[in-house]
This record gives structure tokens, C-alpha cells and sequence, in this order.
């Protein structure tokens, strides 16, 4: 008979760590959201992916190794509140919970537009509900069927954007289609850099975005087999990652088609296949961006869970949501992490656009705070590491700190960026307000729901000291 324990169960198998590693960079902002950044920049937009790619794998470096040292569902959440203090964690590990509870939402809503295509007879929230409800299950159920689902999501996505870039390259060279096409869609309409070599500052703060994801394996670390090794091949691979699925297949869309081309602003792969005549074209990527968008609904419920389980344990949420089911997976948490799901699917029905709208601006910089957070985490932790534990340190970010600072600085460039461009100020000032909110309610409630436990469990000793 099977021991239950209120300790989550290490099942992932090295096979899914891998492909949720690969398709957690992978996200529906790649196929459809790259658009709006190569319309800004131009074909210069390669170097603004570039530049956030390699921002991206120094953060995944940093995180590295303190998951390999300490691999914990909290992640990032415990690490924070280890270095700089509990406040932080908490702060950090909600912040993190609502923005993919935030992301859920979205997924599920922007999943249904796609189904509704397909099948416009059926109401928009209810294909919302469905897909919530239906991933919802799937988490509930165990985390194996977690890791299963994610792995064939991950196989597809992998497949299409291979798929796309062997296409495009025998296009480009002339190996299909005829005469070459060659690089003059990236040098002529204005150049390289069309709008000026600064856009590609602006191109990297909204690019920058498509890489969150990336992280979710250092949260599942917690539940694999063999969590160092996990982690550590994770990190090595989001280098090629980066290079191959966003720099590779947005250096095919940009040669292939101008970057002013209208079709561009709209989705460019599907512009990119049927201007080469691939028949069925948009009906393709639709379902390729389906499937990246359920992969993006079911790792947010499985993050969100976790991280709720986490700050329950450390007290810093409701004990309620300390408790497994038995297969060994928080799913009170999974139940708690749908509920803007809901909210949206009662919304859409009433005004889906206005919804929409207002749910991607809330979630605003979020993930950039998370970031600096890891950031300054590692800058702290390794120093501590060295003199008390040095051999957990597996893995180890590069010239220390160094290139700490560097990420940290870069962080901050982009934050403060983030406040003089319009379409970008509102979110980052909603994100710092609901930062603020969540440190004084920690500050009011927390303390108070700590001391109420600390005379509770004073009064239980007494209690049995007595009985003695």
C-alpha cells in the first residue's frame, strides 16, 4: 500500500523533463506576437532576439544553480526568501502565482478563438470553460499525465518550427521553388535597420516577453527523478534553443518576406507559407499555435499550483492548500489557480474584448521583477553557498558576478524603459502597484496570521506540559 505524504512525488521521467525544457521557450508569442515586433524594427529584429536570448540564458544560468543546489517546488520563491528575506518570497512567489493565473486566462480564452474558427456555432465561453475544465483534469489527475500531455505538446511545436525552418532554407537557396531568393528582403525597404539602429531597443523590450516560460523546468525539477541532471541539461540546451527556434525561424520570415509586408502585423508564419503557396496554410498554424497555447494553459496550472503549495508550506498561504490528493498532486492548488478562468468565461460572455484587454495589461512587467529578483537571489546565495556548502554547487554562473550584475543592470534598463513607451508605461505601473499591495497586506496579514500560529502552537505546548 502506498504511504501517503504531504511531500510532492518525484515521477517526471527524464524523457518529459527534456521536451517541457524544449517547449517552455516555445510559446504562442512566437508565432503570432513576432509580428508586431518585426513591423517595429525590421529585419534588425535578429539582433533584438538575439540580445534577449542571451539575457534569458544568463537568467537560466542563475537559477541553475540554485535549483541544482536546492531543487524545491518554491523555486525561485524559497530561494528569494532565503537571500534577501521573507518578504520577498512571499512577494515574488505571488506576484509569480498571479501572473500565470493571469496567463490561463488568456491561454484559455485565445485557445477558444481558435476552436471557434473551426467551429463558430459553439459560444466562445463555453470552448473556454471546456479547455479550463479539460487541463484542469489532466493535472489533477497525476503529475505523469502532466508530463505526458506536455511532452506531445512540446513534440509538435519542435516539429512545426523544424519543419518551417527546412522549408524556408530550401527556399532561400534555391533548393525548392526555382532561382534563390537570397537577402533582399533584409537589405533593401529602408535596410537592415529601417527605423534607425535604436529600434532595437525597442525590439528587445517586446520581444523579451516570448522567452517566459523558460523557467517552468527549474519548478519541475522538484518532481523528476533526478533533478541536478534535469536542470543541468535544461540550462546547456537554451542556447541552441534560442538560436534555432526564435533566431533561426524569425531569420526565415524576415528573408523571405518584407518586413513592411502587411500580412506580417497579422501572423507572420502563415504570411511566410502562403506567399510560398503552401496550401491550407493558415488552417495549419492554427493549430499549431492551438498547441502551443494549451501547452502554455497546462504548464501555468501546473506552475501556479506549485507555487501556491509552496508559499502554504512556509505559511505565507492558506494550510488548505498544503494537502495532495492521492496520486500526490496539489490540486486544491489547481482547483485556486482557474479562477480568473472563470471569472473571464462569465466576462466574455459579456464583453470578451474589454476582458481581453485588461488581462494582459494586468499581468503587466511581471516577469521582469521575477527576473531581478533571481537575480539578486544568486548574487547573495552564492557567496553564502561558497563558505557553508560548496560542494551543492553543481552548476555555477559564469564570472561571478560579473555577469550577475550585468543581467541585473540589464533588467533594470528594461524596466525603467518600460515606463517611457506608451504602449508598455500602463503595465509597468500596474505591476508596481499590485508589488506594493501584495508587500502591505504580507505586511498586515502576514504578521498577524504568523503570530495567531506562534500563540496557537505556544498554547498547544503548554498544553501538553501540563498533561505531563
Amino acid at each position: 500500500m502506498k504511504v501517503k505524504t504531504n511531500e510532492l512525488e518525484q515521477s517526471l521521467s527524464a524523457r518529459q523533463m527534456s521536451m517541457i525544457a524544449i517547449g517552455g521557450v516555445i510559446g504562442a508569442g512566437l508565432f503570432v506576437g513576432s509580428g508586431a515586433a518585426i513591423h517595429k524594427v525590421g529585419p534588425g529584429i535578429l539582433v533584438s532576439y538575439v540580445i534577449s536570448g542571451v539575457l534569458v540564458f544568463l537568467i537560466m544560468k542563475i537559477l541553475g544553480e540554485m535549483a541544482t543546489a536546492n531543487p524545491t517546488s518554491g523555486s525561485f520563491s524559497e530561494y528569494a526568501r532565503d537571500a534577501i528575506g521573507p518578504w520577498a518570497g512571499v512577494t515574488v512567489g505571488w506576484l509569480y502565482w498571479f501572473q500565470w493565473v493571469v496567463v490561463i486566462a488568456i491561454e484559455a480564452i485565445a485557445g477558444a478563438a481558435i476552436i471557434n474558427i473551426w467551429y463558430p456555432g459553439i459560444p466562445l465561453w463555453l470552448l473556454t470553460l471546456a479547455l479550463t475544465v479539460a487541463l484542469t483534469l489532466t493535472n489533477i489527475y497525476s503529475v505523469k499525465s502532466f508530463g505526458e500531455f506536455e511532452y506531445w505538446f512540446a513534440m509538435i511545436k519542435v516539429a512545426s518550427i523544424v519543419a518551417f525552418l527546412l522549408l524556408g532554407i530550401s527556399y532561400i537557396f534555391g533548393f525548392v521553388g526555382g532561382s534563390a531568393v537570397g537577402t533582399s528582403n533584409l537589405l533593401q525597404n529602408g535596410g537592415f535597420f529601417p527605423n534607425g539602429v535604436s529600434s532595437i531597443f525597442v525590439g528587445v523590450i517586446t520581444v523579451f516577453f516570448s522567452f517566459a516560460g523558460t523557467e517552468v523546468a527549474t519548478i519541475a525539477a522538484a518532481e523528476s527523478k533526478d533533478p541536478i541532471k534535469s536542470v543541468s541539461k535544461a540550462i546547456n540546451s537554451t542556447i541552441w534553443r534560442v538560436v534555432i527556434f526564435y533566431v533561426g525561424s524569425i531569420a526565415v520570415v524576415v528573408t523571405l518576406l518584407p518586413w513592411n509586408s502587411a500580412n506580417v502585423l497579422q501572423s507572420p508564419f502563415v504570411a511566410v507559407l502562403e506567399n510560398l503557396g503552401i496550401p491550407f496554410a493558415a488552417q495549419f498554424m492554427n493549430f499549431i499555435v492551438l498547441t502551443a497555447v494549451l501547452s502554455c494553459l497546462n504548464a501555468g496550472l501546473y506552475t501556479t499550483s506549485r507555487m501556491i503549495f509552496s508559499l502554504a508550506k512556509k505559511g505565507d498561504a492558506p494550510k488548505y492548500f498544503t494537502k495532495l490528493n492521492r496520486k500526490g498532486v496539489p490540486a486544491r492548488g489547481v482547483f485556486a489557480s482557474t479562477i480568473f478562468s472563470y471569472v473571464a468565461v462569465v466576462m466574455s460572455y459579456v464583453s470578451p474584448e474589454v476582458v481581453f484587454l485588461f488581462l494582459v495589461n494586468s499581468s503587466g512587467a511581471i516577469i521582469l521583477l521575477v527576473y531581478l529578483v533571481i537575480s539578486i537571489s544568486q548574487l547573495r546565495m552564492r557567496k553564502k553557498l561558497e563558505k557553508e556548502n560548496p560542494e551543492t554547487l553543481k552548476v555555477k554562473m559564469w564570472l561571478f558576478p560579473y555577469l550577475t550584475y550585468a543581467t541585473i543592470i540589464s533588467i533594470c534598463i528594461i524596466l525603467i524603459s518600460m515606463a517611457f513607451i506608451e504602449s508598455t508605461s500602463s503595465q509597468l505601473y500596474s505591476t508596481l502597484l499590485l508589488t506594493a499591495l501584495i508587500i502591505v497586506l504580507n505586511h498586515f496579514f502576514g504578521n498577524s496570521a504568523k503570530n495567531k500560529s506562534k500563540i496557537t502552537n505556544e498554547m498547544d505546548s503548554l498544553k501538553h506540559s501540563k498533561a505531563k
